[in-house]
């Protein structure tokens, strides 16, 4: 024990938990709806929202509907809303066209939401994922995931983006040199001001099955992901990853999954003092909610436990489907 301290009994650090108020001068770190990141997977048609079952309380919305929500991730504080897309199997192809297609379904979304949410800003997925028959995340050649021409596909998406006003381009794919493809074509396409928070440490990880089912790529799925995603195992090659990342132009990075990788989201905010974020990605979402509708756990308590986890290991900011209850549970204190 440092020397500054005082030993038993003059020292009791029970002391500074005698009360809300003592507890609430001594807290370390704060969370508040500014640090969440609301991801919202959006879809054609009308009519009601769609259940997704493998994640319960998560729906896909129509484009309307997804600026409601929109709207109400500003109302609650949120800063920022993330559209991920369920996609027509029909529109899935080899070359994945439909992912820079300007009137895509995500597109059009980005512009709906300008239009009638201007100050909430608009995060995107650029990976191949939804649109590809293959499932991955770039493009699959004679049964291998080619990573320059993927590279390619990526910045027409990423500048399809761009041009509908999106203000955060979320690169999720992991193919090498993609980040300094983009930032130098949103640059050349006179888009500067878009920033790029890349999921810098995406893992190879057995938690991300519930997202593939709510945008419809777990049965396009043809292997795995394990060439171009990190090895759970590897933590150096991660802040490898990250260092590489912002070398070539990303503003952000971002650790994928959350929880299960403190440690790295530890590693990148210590050891590169750059934003970092994380992703509570659907699997970590999905324990959580199914326990608590199973009356295993209090859903609200580690709701709340889990994102104030993020932020003591150096979170800036998380994405999670919890976003809305977390900004009303804040609000309400």
């Amino acid at each position: 024990m440092p020397a500054s301290y005082a030993p038993f009994p003059l020292s009791r650090p029970r002391r500074m938990r005698q009360s809300p108020a003592l507890r609430a001068l001594s807290g370390e770190t704060r969370l508040s709806a500014s640090d969440l990141i609301w991801p919202v997977f959006v879809r054609e048609g009308d009519g009601p929202d769609q259940d997704v079952p493998s994640m319960p309380g998560v729906v896909r919305r129509s484009v309307p509907r997804v600026v409601e929500a929109a709207a109400e991730a500003a109302e609650l504080g949120i800063p920022a809303i993330c559209l991920f897309p369920y996609v027509d199997p029909a529109l899935k192809t080899e070359d994945c066209a439909e992912a820079w297609n300007p009137e895509n379904t995500v597109n059009r979304t980005i512009r709906a939401i300008k239009a009638q949410v201007p100050d909430i800003a608009v995060m995107t997925d650029v990976a191949l994922d939804p649109y590809n028959i293959n499932g991955h995340d770039g493009l699959v050649r004679g049964g291998e995931v080619v990573n320059d021409p993927s590279v390619e596909c990526l910045v027409k998406m990423t500048l399809a983006q761009a041009e509908a006003g999106a203000d955060i381009i979320g690169p999720s794919d992991m193919m090498d040199g993609r980040i300094g493809a983009m930032r130098g074509a949103l640059e050349a396409g006179g888009h500067q001001n878009v920033t790029i928070l890349s999921y810098a440490a995406k893992f190879a990880s057995a938690y991300y099955g519930p997202f593939r089912d709510a945008v419809g790529a777990s049965g396009a799925l043809t292997g795995d992901k394990k060439t171009y995603q990190i090895d759970p195992a590897n933590g150096d090659e991660a802040i490898r990853c990250v260092q590489r990342d912002l070398a070539e132009g990303a503003d952000m990075v971002m650790v994928k999954p959350g929880m299960p990788y403190l440690d790295i989201i530890r590693r990148v905010k210590a050891e590169l003092a750059v934003p970092t974020y994380a992703y509570q990605v659907s699997g970590e979402y999905a324990m959580i909610e199914g326990a608590a509708r199973n009356g295993w756990v209090d859903g609200d308590a580690v709701m709340m436990e889990s994102l104030m986890s993020f932020r003591r290991a150096g979170c800036d900011g998380v994405l999670s489907y919890f976003a809305p209850r977390v900004a009303a549970r804040l609000r309400a204190g």
